[in-house]
């Protein structure tokens, strides 16, 4: 019995140890800014900050000092807290990130998140050669040029990734796509720059058209030409909910965990008591067996004084 109740008590304090570790891991939360991570200079931004359901207060970091603090909204299911930016200007671009508290834990830092400042420098040119209709698995090549000069540009197809490509050059680079697929269809636009977070006004759109060349489906794009779906609203609420999912889950586990710990505290209460009332009865057992015996022997004493 001692050795049961030594190995419930040690799951005990393991389970108790799960649970308290548990509570300790916070999912980060996810960041994004409206309308825009391109702001043009002088127009206000919103930044946006999603935690778990429990977050009770968030903090804003700007190239990693505390710029702002804000309490959260409830949006449905979603918590949100929002970071408004009045006016953008070249101090205020650059890196963010956020975090949020539940309880008494932090929860760790958001992936960074680039905001841009536009319309600084003169307006760049773009064009493509061999032209805008290509067929598929052709090569192309976007020129942007900004005589002006500057020392860095970027290319952007719009609705795309807030991670564009980007050469350096004085005054004209080049960027060469191919083989081109259906996918690499859309309108570009192209940025020249001093830094990675103020840029010049955008060029004039040139939308790239790609037909289908059906005798050959083996293309792909290359490596240096891939483009990731931008994270819109729709995008990071669905993930946000996956995390909440997630954390509604492990709140799950946790309570199941009480519950399975509670249930082996009583487990171990009641072998307690039950062999704490076998050891009585054994006791009485043997008390009564004794008094039996010693009356029975005043008997048989008795028994022989009287003959």
């Amino acid at each position: 019995m001692t050795s049961t109740l030594t190995a419930l008590l040690y799951l005990g304090l393991f389970l108790s140890r799960t649970v308290s570790t548990e509570k300790q891991n916070l999912s980060k939360p996810i960041i994004w800014a409206k309308p825009d991570f391109m702001i043009p200079k002088g127009k206000q931004a919103l930044i946006f900050c999603q935690g778990t359901p429990e977050a009770v207060n968030y903090q804003l970091y700007f190239e990693g000092h505390l710029f702002l603090q804000q309490s959260p909204k409830q949006h449905g299911r979603r918590n949100i807290a929002m970071f408004h930016i009045p006016a953008m200007t070249p101090l205020t671009a650059g890196q963010y990130k956020c975090i949020y508290r539940s309880k008494k834990l932090w929860s760790n830092p958001s992936d960074p998140l680039d905001l841009v400042v536009t319309e600084l420098y003169d307006t760049p040119t773009l064009s493509v050669h061999p032209g805008p209709e290509v067929t598929s698995g052709e090569n192309v090549s976007f020129y942007c040029r900004l005589d002006t000069a500057t020392n860095k540009f970027f290319l952007l197809k719009e609705g795309r990734s807030p991670h564009p490509q980007h050469r350096y050059g004085n005054t004209q680079v080049e960027f060469p796509i191919g083989p081109v697929t259906t996918a690499h269809r859309g309108t570009y636009r192209c940025f020249g720059s001093y830094n990675n977070h103020a840029w010049s006004f955008p060029s004039e759109p040139v939308k790239l058209q790609v037909t289908e060349d059906f005798g050959d489906t083996s293309l792909a794009p290359t490596e240096h030409t891939s483009f990731s779906d931008y994270w819109d609203l729709d995008l990071v609420t669905t993930e946000a909910e996956f995390q909440q999912d997630l954390a509604s889950w492990d709140h799950t586990a946790q309570n199941l965990l009480r519950i399975i710990l509670a249930f082996l505290v009583l487990v171990a209460l009641m072998c307690l008591l039950a062999e704490d009332w076998l050891w009585r009865k054994r006791a009485q057992e043997k008390a009564n067996g004794a008094s039996s015996q010693e009356c029975r022997r005043r008997f048989r004493t008795q028994r022989r004084l009287n003959e």
